[in-house]
């Protein structure tokens, strides 16, 4: 028995499938619809990143303690690469990463975009202080331009889009900047949908350059995120960064072509439902301050229904 058919390494793979089929909502969709091997490898990049994430996130412990817990984590990972490990999550990881060519520095930048928000003062962002009618002042960091914010995107998205696309297999290099600017249209969209969220954890996406542009102060994105009702300027703001992730899905288009043909419908499903969800966020941008906007589950599993088809028919050619 080979060493990608090893039990312990059929396991490793079955439990981060359990955790993409958890938790990966959209990308798992997609994750359905690849060659075994490929949707296998694309769970255990999943399960790594959600590893991270809920380190990062985890808002029941201190700060400094998070960061302890990310550091010792990484330094256990690390290790995993040259000494056997019993960590399903980084078996199968090591396997992926050898199977496809997927390069440390990838994997470390990975890491790095879940840590950002781990950092007291993370480059391109301030932080400010806002006076608040019911309590203490609000301190809320911000990011200075759109031009740092797409540096966010590219580290905590389109390096993901990167790693995603040696699985799905491409020989044309100009599919790495496709899927950096397609990470980043879905980071965008991602932003877009949970301004109300992300404001009440003290952290406003929209960069500040924008905000002054279209005359928005952070304060005003606080009150929206407390209640009240946006105007046009706020509308107009918000329909501007849509329209800046509308540009870049062109770039996804352009990527699905040049993937391998038996990858191509696992790109097409996970683009038709994020720029579904940036579609229905053109079609009411005031919803994003009330409630937590998403594409339907049936209109997920229309377009799940259609890649399996396409993916059949790919294999059938193939």
């Amino acid at each position: 028995m080979s060493a990608a058919q090893s039990p312990e390494l059929l396991a490793a793979y079955t439990a981060c499938r359990a955790i993409a089929k958890r938790e990966a909502k959209n990308f798992y969709y997609s994750f359905r619809v690849l060659p075994q091997h490929k949707s296998d490898a694309m769970c255990a990049v999943y399960a790594f990143m959600r590893k991270a994430d809920d380190l990062a996130d985890d808002e029941s412990l201190s700060l400094d303690a998070r960061r302890q817990a990310m550091a010792t984590w990484t330094t256990t990972w690390h290790a995993s690469r040259t000494a056997p490990t019993t960590d399903p999550i980084f078996l199968a990881l090591n396997d992926t990463q050898q199977r496809f060519a997927i390069s440390n520095e990838l994997l470390e930048q990975l890491v790095s975009g879940t840590t950002l928000d781990l950092q007291p003062q993370p480059g391109g962002v301030h932080t400010l202080e806002i006076p608040s009618p019911a309590g203490p002042p609000r301190t809320v960091q911000i990011y200075d331009s759109i031009a740092a914010l797409n540096h966010y995107c590219y580290l905590v998205a389109s390096v993901v889009g990167l790693v995603c696309i040696r699985i799905f297999g491409y020989t044309d290099r100009r599919a790495d900047q496709l899927a950096i600017d397609t990470g980043i249209a879905f980071q965008l969209t991602n932003i877009l949908r949970d301004i109300k969220e992300d404001a009440d954890r003290g952290r406003i996406y929209l960069p500040a350059d924008m905000l002054r542009e279209y005359a928005v102060t952070p304060e005003r994105i606080l009150a929206l995120a407390a209640g009240s009702q946006p105007g046009t300027h706020e509308l107009a703001l918000l329909r501007a960064l849509e329209l800046h992730a509308q540009t870049l899905y062109r770039s996804a288009g352009q990527l699905v072509p040049l993937l391998d043909a038996d990858a191509r419908p696992s790109m097409r499903v996970l683009v038709r439902i994020y720029h579904r969800l940036l579609d229905r966020i053109a079609q009411d941008p005031a919803a994003v301050f009330k409630q937590r906007v998403s594409v339907p589950t049936s209109q997920k599993l229309a377009i799940l229904f259609l890649g399996i088809l396409q993916s059949f028919k790919a294999r059938i050619v193939g």
